[in-house]
């Protein structure tokens, strides 16, 4: 078998910033709403062109809100583009300007679920589809739970969400079988289950480490 190169952590193994030029590129859709499409023509050098529609996102954060028994908070919440009433962390967009990345963790965590966290970290960051689009999500850790005072009037597809509670042994189990699909939840409870049986949640960055996928 050909021999490849071998990556380490702390040698090599990253992703890497990289541009190639656009000759030319316009919105070719603009909902209006949370999205748009732009199409770029790409000129990598010495190359033939290509062109790719790229649906531009403003990224979106995460949240796995872990109780001391290590049980996981979720929402079932229905979501229309797939047909599934889907478990999934609390999540949404960064679409407030200026907000900081954990505020709108915060944020999300209170609105759907009435509750709030005193020790948060960053658990993971991802693209969610890097060939169709640009949104870049962050997952937090949030610990050390408490119950909102107040609460958040929920509408659309928010307002019958359900709130329920499952160990997170029990997620990664069904995320394995295949159960559940939500990749903020997939990528999340994934990584949860490997910082607490692998270096500890202390590892994990600060909550407000830098985030270069989503900054630059």
């Amino acid at each position: 078998m050909k021999e490849h190169p071998e990556l380490r952590f702390g040698g090599g193994l990253e992703d890497v910033p990289e541009r190639w030029p656009v000759s030319s590129s316009e919105v070719v859709h603009q909902t209006g709403r949370v999205i748009s499409v732009r199409r770029d023509t790409v000129q990598p050098d010495g190359r033939d062109s290509f062109v790719r529609d790229v649906v531009v996102h403003p990224g979106a954060v995460g949240v796995v809100a872990l109780d001391g028994a290590n049980r996981m908070l979720l929402v079932r919440q229905y979501r229309h583009p797939v047909g599934y009433r889907l478990l999934e962390p609390p999540a949404g967009l960064l679409d407030v300007q200026g907000e900081q990345y954990r505020l709108g963790a915060e944020r999300e965590l209170w609105e759907e679920t009435g509750t709030k966290a005193a020790d948060w970290r960053v658990l993971v960051d991802a693209f969610t589809s890097p060939g169709l689009t640009d949104e870049a999500v962050r997952i937090f850790l949030a610990r050390d739970l408490s119950e909102a005072p107040d609460a958040f009037e929920r509408r659309h597809e928010e307002a019958d969400m359900e709130t329920v509670w499952a160990p997170l042994v029990d997620v990664v189990g069904a995320v394995l079988a295949g159960h559940l699909h939500n990749p903020i939840l997939v990528m999340g409870s994934l990584a949860a289950w490997t910082a607490l049986n692998g270096p500890g949640f202390d590892s994990l960055r600060p909550a407000d480490a830098p985030w270069p996928a989503k900054d630059r």
